[in-house]
């Protein structure tokens, strides 16, 4: 089917959905909206949906519930959404893991740019380089030192292969010479608890996920991925600062839509999204977690994706990371 002739059954089938589509434009929402997570709880992409989905609630006026559906990479929650009714009332809480799936997978029941549409990038936040207190480093020089002498011995734990944390560690392997082994967890928060616990020795974790843990001296970071220091760590030095320049991965997260789904309706998700995140206590809260805010619109998020998807398979192709 040609693009026109694609275009037109697409909005044939809004038409057939959506009769009164005015009005129901009009009303939207009228009832409550379910963010799906695809990650377990507790992790960033759950404490994020979960911050900025509360003043979500106070825009619309309407409840917004969160449901964790993980597995699979963030794949099941995606598919759940991208089948779901187009109506606005189920929305996806994606990931930069989503981006790397496209490539990840050699399958996929979905596509991030065909089948879902883009309200909102809320936030992207950097990684950090966090071990266990009884790991003999306190440097980034120090523990490369120590994982080459313990050959393949020392793992890196992450909420799934293909995640933003996976290829940082493999990045790291190649560019130190490492040879860290990756433990895959079917999310951040999991990981965190086994790198507590010393069943693992260190994660490439985004900053929200570790930040209270480290902060508590329950972690020892590192450093951090990015062009300056953090603010909530100011003595935790860049990958640059710490001799590995090339370390720059960071994640982002933002909210999906079915791709079917009216475009005054998306235009409603994507406005009130980024009045959310642009609140002073959001700001400050997301902030305080190590995020940074963002919370563009449909229009730019949707051009981001398209780029970002390519990015990332780029680097997965390079890293030799696969599903399996």
């Amino acid at each position: 089917m040609n693009p026109a002739k694609r275009a037109s059954a697409l909005a044939l089938a809004c038409a057939l959905t959506f009769p009164a589509f005015g009005q129901t434009a009009a009303s939207y929402p009228d009832r409550p909206i379910r963010i799906v997570v695809p990650f377990a709880a507790g992790g960033a992409t759950d404490v994020i949906a979960r911050v900025v989905g509360q003043k979500l609630s106070t825009q619309l006026g309407q409840p917004v519930v969160v449901e964790n559906k993980a597995g699979a990479n963030g794949n099941i929650g995606a598919v759940t959404v991208a089948r779901a009714a187009p109506d606005g009332y189920t929305i996806l809480m994606a990931t930069s893991s989503h981006a790397i799936n496209a490539t990840l997978y050699r399958k996929l029941d979905y596509s991030l740019t065909r089948d879902l549409t883009a309200l909102s990038n809320l936030a992207s936040v950097p990684l950090v380089l966090v071990v266990n207190p009884e790991v003999p480093a306190r440097t980034v020089a120090e523990f490369v030192a120590y994982a080459k002498a313990q050959g393949d011995k020392l793992n890196f734990g992450s909420g799934g292969n293909g995640t933003a944390a996976h290829l940082a560690g493999e990045q790291f392997n190649t560019l130190t010479g490492t040879r860290l082994q990756h433990v895959a967890y079917k999310g951040g928060a999991l990981a965190q608890t086994d790198l507590m616990g010393g069943q693992i020795q260190a994660m490439f974790a985004n900053l929200p996920e570790v930040l209270s843990q480290v902060q508590a001296g329950k972690l020892v970071p590192l450093a951090v991925t990015g062009n300056s220091r953090r603010a909530n760590l100011p003595k935790v030095p860049t990958f640059a600062e710490a001799g590995v320049a090339q370390m720059d991965l960071r994640s982002w997260f933002g909210l999906f839509a079915p791709a079917a789904t009216p475009a005054p309706v998306v235009a409603r998700l994507s406005a009130a999204l980024a009045q959310s995140v642009a609140d002073g206590a959001v700001q400050a809260r997301l902030k305080e977690l190590g995020a940074d805010p963002i919370g563009d619109t449909h229009e730019a998020f949707q051009k981001f994706v398209a780029l970002d998807v390519p990015r990332w398979g780029a680097l997965v192709e390079r890293s030799g990371a696969t599903a399996d």
